[in-house]
């Protein structure tokens, strides 16, 4: 990495040992006509992502000693189309849920949809309302760990059910990790959602909100998926939906999950942007 003021979102010395023979092993493999494995620091392009997910800027207000967009959006989109971005944080999950005494492969799920608005350049034809809610714009599918730990992302404009966009989270989830026997769920998904989990062989339970409490009370089970939507707002790349494409906004939704569990695993923290 070359000599510079670090920002808070840069990943550390211990961080890049669990990301970086990764993505040495990919540029390993991408050979150009010339021979030639390119010359990027794939250090500085990670920190590049990270410091805009973390911050919401634009591509053209990235920091002038930080990659720029053209290089930066390369990788971003190589790693996006080719699966890079999800096998490291795949990996990284595996390690992470062994540090906590888990085993690698989860057995239950939480899952919960969050409706997030687009900006005005997001096209049409990949947003819509949340009639419920009444938010324009996408919406962002989570199944997560008993760790909060993220097993599949699904990003469909807002006018999509929970029903349809839970089906096709347990489609992933059976793919990625079909340990998993059981998902907890709020009232939002119905008996389509439980059928196909039975025929998956997921069973469903429904976790209701308790209206004899006052104030905030934690759901048993479900707040876990809650606060990892929460935990995601601290990038805020993620707050609003401006992606073009609705594959890169899953991308930006596991690299804000790899930065939260690289830091896990070195036991380091970044900085918040609100004032101490």
């Amino acid at each position: 990495m070359s000599q510079r003021k670090p920002y808070p979102s840069d990943v550390t010395d211990e961080q890049w040992a669990l990301i970086g023979p990764f993505l040495d092993a990919w540029r390993a493999r991408r050979v150009s006509v010339a021979g030639r494995h390119g010359e990027q620091d794939l250090r500085e392009i990670v920190n590049a992502i990270l410091y805009q997910n973390r911050t919401g800027c634009q591509w053209a207000y990235l920091p002038h000693d930080l990659p720029q967009k053209p290089v930066t959006y390369y990788y971003f989109a190589a790693w996006r189309d080719d699966g890079t971005d999800a096998a490291i944080h795949d990996l990284l999950r595996c390690q992470a849920r062994e540090k906590a005494g888990r085993r690698e492969d989860p057995s239950a799920v939480a899952v919960d949809t969050q409706s997030i608005k687009a900006a005005n350049h997001v096209p049409a034809a990949t947003t819509g309302k949340d009639a419920g809610k009444r938010v324009p714009g996408r919406k962002r599918g989570l199944a997560v760990d008993a760790l909060g730990l993220i097993i599949a992302v699904v990003i469909t404009a807002a006018s999509v059910t929970d029903n349809a966009i839970g089906i096709r989270l347990l489609d992933k989830v059976a793919e990625h990790a079909p340990t998993v026997t059981h998902a907890w769920v709020d009232a939002g998904f119905k008996q389509d959602f439980a059928v196909h989990g039975a025929v998956l062989g997921i069973d469903i339970e429904v976790v209701k909100r308790s209206d004899t409490l006052p104030g905030f009370v934690p759901v048993k089970k479900r707040w876990i998926v809650e606060q990892t939507l929460g935990t995601l707002m601290l990038h805020r790349r993620l707050v609003r939906e401006y992606e073009i494409r609705p594959e890169s906004s899953v991308s930006r939704t596991l690299w804000a999950s790899m930065a939260t569990m690289v830091r896990r695993l070195t036991g380091t923290s970044t900085r918040t942007w609100r004032i101490q």
